[in-house]
């Protein structure tokens, strides 16, 4: 594949151009730009429809979110993460001097696990972030119990779950709030984006106040915030796109089935699974390299890359071996033995509108 197209995990999923050049000039015709004009309304609007939530406030972006949600819920001293996630989680964390502590997997679902958090837990310890990862719900009911338990306060990462479910609720109602991401790489974007999902009445007007500089009307600052604002632009890109959502997620669903059904055979790759019970976006394909495939997982990588596949390594080596984690923390690992060991084997491949059956085939054919 030499010569054909270079492929991307994450190459941006696209919605009907006329559409948005549409919107666009609409933009440019109100000469509103930003400041929640109408097309940031609508989308809130629509997405919080879609979540079954009472609140859907929109961000710059999902670590922008992350960062208001953390701040707006009180949360200081230590909060548990898991360590297999982007590292963005544990940077809104640190930015705001609170010490993300780093919990072991479920090495099935990849997600927190919920029965270890007690050994992390400490006088310091006010919240719980689960990460719905690649997503996978996390262990939604244990995770509760164990907040509940603790008197903690319990948010979720949801940057990779949007339009998943979990028991058949879709995700974006759990714990006090959810954080989702609407990067380019998502399959819902808008170019840059994000937002905050909550069925909190006082929470969600805490997080619009801190959104937009702690303003109550004109002229009148009445707390502290900050700038997270979505532009009209962006938002015009997710109403495009949310046009396409459905389509988009049957492409991902399709493209999954191509390669559970080309990999089945490969000794060696084991495909991570989804539990198709639930609603999935399908956005990730990944798989675990035993050592019973012929290659290392960094040789096989090496050759792929060489033919234009840039396969990744989501989310290796974990957050805890990340600076400034891994000199604040040298020894996270030795509580972690199921992240270093699923960290050191995933590879995540390409999907999207961008793949095709025969691209898809063509890959698992030089594995």
């Amino acid at each position: 594949m030499k010569d054909s197209q270079i492929l991307h995990v994450g190459k941006p999923n696209i919605g009907s151009r006329e559409k948005f050049f549409q919107r666009m000039n609409q933009i440019m015709d109100n000469a509103w730009l930003t400041n929640r004009g109408p097309f940031v309304i609508e989308l809130e609007k629509k997405i919080a429809a879609y979540l079954g939530v009472r609140h859907f406030i929109s961000m710059c972006n999902g670590t922008v979110a992350l960062e208001i949600a953390i701040r707006a819920m009180c949360l200081t001293g230590e909060v548990i993460i898991p360590s297999l996630t982007f590292i963005a989680t544990a940077h809104a964390l640190q930015w705001q001097e609170i010490q993300p502590v780093f919990c072991d997997i479920d090495p099935v679902s990849y997600c927190i696990d919920p029965k270890e958090i007690a050994r992390h837990l400490t006088p310091r310890t006010t919240g719980i972030i689960g990460v719905h990862l690649y997503g996978r719900p996390c262990d939604m009911d244990a995770l509760r119990t164990v907040a509940e338990n603790h008197n903690l306060r319990l948010m979720f990462d949801a940057a990779h779950a949007f339009g998943c479910s979990y028991q058949g609720k879709m995700i974006g109602g759990f714990g006090d709030c959810e954080i989702f991401s609407f990067h380019a790489t998502k399959v819902f974007n808008t170019f840059e984006g994000g937002g905050i999902a909550t069925n909190n009445d006082a929470l969600a007007e805490k997080i619009r106040l801190m959104q937009n500089f702690g303003f109550a009307g004109y002229d009148n600052v009445i707390y502290i915030g900050i700038n997270g604002k979505m532009p009209e632009i962006s938002a015009a890109m997710g109403l495009t796109n949310f046009e396409c959502i459905d389509e988009f997620i049957e492409i991902n669903r399709m493209n999954y089935q191509v390669y559970r059904e080309c990999l089945k055979n490969i000794k060696g790759i084991k495909l991570m699974e989804y539990d198709e019970s639930d609603q999935c976006n399908w956005q990730y394909i990944v798989a675990e390299v035993g050592d019973d495939y012929p290659l290392k997982r960094e040789e096989l990588i090496k050759k792929l890359h060489a033919e234009n596949i840039l396969v990744r390594r989501y989310f290796w080596p974990g957050c805890h071996k990340m600076e400034p984690y891994r000199s604040y923390y040298p020894n996270a690992g030795l509580l972690l033995p199921n992240t270093e060991k699923i960290s050191s084997r995933l590879l995540v491949f390409p999907t999207g509108t961008a793949v095709n059956q025969e691209i898809i085939r063509r890959i698992c054919s030089l594995l």
